[in-house]
């Protein structure tokens, strides 16, 4: 049998039939059978998905496609004679995978350390008797408790229930709460059963007792949560994008070494066991050793710049993924909007009165005409304002700390009325001592209303009543216009319905405020019933409210529109309420489409995707759906990032991209299933992240170029060496290429990574899916710009000292003083002309004068790092012989020192010539 029909079955079955089914009874389960039950059915808890052990997680660090490479590289070198370069090699790999391995695990604890959903405690009935077990102990059968405040354990049927109201905003997405009965009513939207309770929501208001029918994953909870973790994980782009870097780079280096095996051969006439060796040189001359690690330290400089502003980053490649995103499907209630339901407008007949202010706190005013009033300065305000105020079973606990959230004891709806009395003046606690509440019928979601009768004075009770306008206004025969009590005409109540209608189509929820005065001798509060007590009412007004959009919303939706990201509603809210949200906050259009979760059932993958690729909002959507739409998007060539907080919210923060789960509202299962957390649940982060994603990819593509250019004065040496079939003498050794690659260029590449984000990265368009990180422009930059000129430049230094020692009238220095110091020359201006470089790829069109010579700090620790370890080289014995380096003239160190001014100068001018000028 389907699992929904066995679900329909316990809603619609009659509690003695749900006993029967479950083998239990109104006085709960024996301990025996309990026990018996918690070894056959399992603990009720949420099952994580089985984690990668450690030693998996540990060892995936080592095997990444440049992972291989370099292990590759550095076998080869030690396969080749040099023995120190290939441990070097090694060493660097197995010290890059033991930083991500601690980077990762130290976000895994920080994620752990978030984690909070179920409850501990319940109320069970055991036999016969209320006791408190551990909620991981509830099994089907049993009967418990429940009251305002509490997370519900189980999926439940309600056997009583009093002023019953449950936020299930965690399963299905909707801000308003459910209203909950004995009686079945299949309700609007998902899991909207009136006498259904589900594990992981939260009892808003009343109490209940319950019988549980599914526990642990057998929950609509659980059921999610398995949806989730049977999800394959899907390389992230960068991951793609690295190794199909990898695998062009092993081209290239390969090609180089096939060619220089030929060369060395036919040229220099060298037999083939040592030119094969002298090509697998090259071929590790050719790998950037450097990229791995620089990368990785880069990503982990954005996971750490990220943190500081509340995104919390699982793991490293999803800081740069964030930066490519072309979509992002965004739940509305909590993640768009603020979860706190507001009051907006007061509606009487005679005025329409303006609320200020937002959320659960005394933050604003009542307004008329744009001036402050208090609720005693208009009759009819002041009656509507106590009847919202008494009519209520909800407090509101102010927070301890400073900037929390108030703690509501009750329901969201009843909240918002509580703070717009208080903005109005109204003590409530002063009032009730006055008209003390004598007795209440409790609202229910067949008549939609509530009411509480008082002490009015010594002759008189008042029956006050709320509840939504069509279920009020029918029992009203008066009205109250300007503190007066007139008979309702018909006018009247066209003109109510058309008020109410305009809210409603602004997206407002309305409540409408009645009442009516008894005399004492001729009532028995304890007879009245709900059908003597709610009639002939006086009709007062409507107070109309809307979870209002957060603050920062407005300008982190325009930042998005202006990075060319599109973002879709998808929510469990009404079809009304998403698009009212949607327009208000810049989201979409008054024209754009909105398709429900039935529509979109019906619809064809190809409708489905050509929908996507217009204006659109999808609401009233089932989590199964939520993962349909993001993964439809990604076959339409979409990056997308999903948001959430919601159980409902994590098979498609898994499937997305990029999953982004709130941190404070989150449930356990969301943040398990994302990528990113928000440790604000401010989307306004998800902005900044995205910012800093997309900085992170344009600094690995900087220091990419940079890191590249030295590969060509790194292989010139070797070109004149083989060309010339010998006579010009090799200008650089292997171990010096590796002083570059491993030693030199490092630290200011780190400082690459860390360079100020362009101030127009928010105003382009996403990078496009097939424009890769080793681009034409790269390539251009790279081999054929600063590449070329930094090989002119160190080989013609090597020239100069020999032309100083007699050259060409003498032949090359082939070993001795003077051989050595024309290749200590070669690396040293090379050292020096990646300097210039480094500082020219700080900037792709603007002036590095206008960035600021000095904005990066980080950089000039590293130009000075590599001057330093040049100077160690040449003057350190040891090192001397390792790297075949010797001390040099004053002369030496100040052509070496003049020579990044003029490639500065001249990189400038390009810029300025190519970019300037338009």
């Amino acid at each position: 049998m389907e699992e929904n029909k066995i679900r329909e079955l316990y809603a619609k079955n009659d509690i003695s039939e749900v006993y029967t089914n479950l083998h239990s009874s109104s006085a709960g389960l024996t301990s025996a059978e309990a026990t018996a039950r918690l070894a056959k059915y399992g603990r009720n808890e949420i099952k994580k998905s089985e984690e990668e052990s450690e030693w998996k997680t540990f060892f995936k660090n080592f095997i990444s496609m440049m992972a291989i490479l370099l292990w590759i590289s550095g076998a080869v070198a030690m396969f080749s004679g040099t023995l120190e370069l290939g441990i070097a090699i090694w060493m660097v790999n197995i010290i890059n995978g033991l930083f991500s391995f601690w980077q990762e695990r130290a976000a895994k604890r920080a994620t752990d350390a978030l984690n909070n959903m179920l409850p501990t405690y319940v109320q069970a009935i055991r036999d016969g008797k209320k006791t408190q077990i551990d909620a991981k102990e509830l099994v089907p059968g049993d009967v418990f408790i429940l009251q305002a405040g509490n997370a519900i354990p189980a999926d439940a049927r309600l056997i009583t229930a009093s002023s019953m109201q449950v936020d299930q905003s965690a399963l299905n997405g909707e801000s308003v709460p459910e209203s909950k009965t004995t009686e079945y009513a299949p309700g609007e939207g998902s899991y909207a059963e009136a006498n259904l309770v589900y594990s992981g929501t939260t009892v808003g208001s009343g109490t209940a007792r319950a019988i549980a029918f599914a526990t642990g994953m057998d929950t609509e909870f659980g059921k999610i949560a398995q949806l989730t973790q049977k999800q394959n994980k899907v390389d992230s782009p960068l991951t793609q994008e690295l190794d199909r870097l990898t695998k062009q780079l092993s081209i290239i280096a390969v090609s180089i070494g096939v060619l220089f095996l030929i060369a060395a051969i036919f040229f220099v006439k060298y037999p083939f066991a040592k030119a094969f060796i002298f090509a697998l040189g090259m071929i590790v001359a050719f790998i950037p050793e450097g990229l791995l690690p620089t990368v990785t330290l880069s990503l982990a400089q954005g996971v750490k710049r990220m943190a500081k502003k509340h995104a919390l980053v699982k793991e490293l490649n999803s800081v740069e993924t964030l930066g490519e995103t072309t979509v992002i499907c965004s739940d509305k209630t909590g993640t768009l909007t603020q979860n706190q339901m507001t009051i907006h407008y007061i509606w009487t007949p005679q005025n329409e009165y303006t609320v200020t202010g937002n959320g659960y706190v005394n933050n604003g005013q009542i307004e008329l005409n744009k001036k402050q009033l208090w609720y005693e300065e208009n009759p009819d305000l002041h009656k509507l304002v106590q009847i919202a105020s008494l009519d209520n079973d909800t407090a509101v606990q102010p927070s301890k700390v400073k900037g929390g959230k108030p703690k509501i004891l009750g329901t969201p709806t009843e909240a918002c009325l509580i703070i717009m009395a208080e903005k109005a003046g109204f003590d409530r606690q002063k009032v009730l001592v006055k008209y003390p509440r004598l007795r209440e019928l409790p609202f229910d979601s067949n008549r939609k209303r509530m009411s509480t009768i008082h002490r009015w004075n010594d002759s008189q009770y008042i029956i006050f009543t709320k509840g939504s306008f069509s279920d009020v206004i029918k029992q009203c025969d008066q009205i109250q216009v300007d503190g007066k009590v007139r008979s309702m005409t018909e006018e009247d109540k066209k003109r109510a319905e058309k008020y109410n209608a305009d809210y409603a189509a602004k997206g407002f929820r309305s409540m409408a405020m009645a009442y009516r005065i008894v005399e004492k001798e001729n009532t028995d509060v304890a007879k009245l019933t709900i059908e003597t007590a709610e009639q002939h009412l006086v009709f007062v007004g409507l107070t109309t409210m809307s979870d209002p959009p957060r603050p920062e919303i407005y300008n982190a939706v325009k930042r998005c529109h202006q990075a060319k990201i599109k973002i879709i509603m998808v929510t469990g809210d009404s079809k009304l309420t998403a698009k009212s949200v949607a327009v208000q906050i810049g989201l979409t259009s008054d024209k754009a489409r909105v398709i429900s979760g039935d529509e979109l059932e019906d619809m064809s993958d190809a409708d489905l995707r050509e929908a996507l690729k217009g204006e659109v909002i999808f609401a009233r959507v089932a989590p199964e759906q939520k993962y349909k739409v993001v993964k439809t998007l990604q076959e339409n060539g979409e990056i997308v990032a999903s948001t959430g907080d919601g159980v409902n919210d994590a098979p498609a923060l898994k499937q997305a991209d990029i999953g982004i789960a709130m941190g404070l509202t989150g449930t356990d299962v969301a943040k398990d299933a994302a990528n990113i957390i928000l440790t604000d649940d401010n989307f306004a982060s998800i902005v900044a992240a995205i910012e800093e994603g997309r900085a992170v990819y344009s600094n690995i593509r900087k220091f990419l170029t940079y890191i590249l250019t030295s590969n060509v004065p790194e292989a010139f040496p070797s070109i004149l060496f083989l060309f010339s079939g010998g006579m010009i003498p090799l200008p650089m050794t292997v171990m010096q290429i590796l002083t570059v690659d491993l030693g030199t260029d490092m630290l200011p590449a780190l400082g690459l990574g860390g360079e100020a984000v362009d101030p127009d990265v928010m105003k382009q368009a996403p990078r496009k899916r097939n424009e890769h990180l080793l681009n034409r422009s790269v390539i251009i930059k790279a081999f054929l710009w600063y590449g070329l000129i930094s090989s002119a430049i160190s080989i013609g230094a090597y020239f100069f000292v020999n032309f100083q020692n007699g050259w060409p009238h003498v032949p090359l220095a082939a070993n001795g003083p003077v051989y050595m110091r024309a290749t200590t020359m070669v690396l040293g201006a090379i050292i020096f002309t990646q300097i210039a470089n480094v500082l020219n790829c700080r900037t792709n069109k603007v002036s590095l004068f206008k960035k600021g010579i000095f904005s990066n700090r980080n950089i000039w620790y590293g130009i000075i790092f590599e001057i330093l370890l040049f100077l160690a080289l040449t003057v350190t014995p040891g090192l001397q012989q390792l790297f075949n380096t010797t001390r040099l003239l004053p002369v030496d160190w100040l052509f070496l020192f003049c020579l990044p001014i003029p490639l500065v100068i001249i990189d400038e001018i390009k810029k300025w010539l190519l970019y300037h000028q338009k």
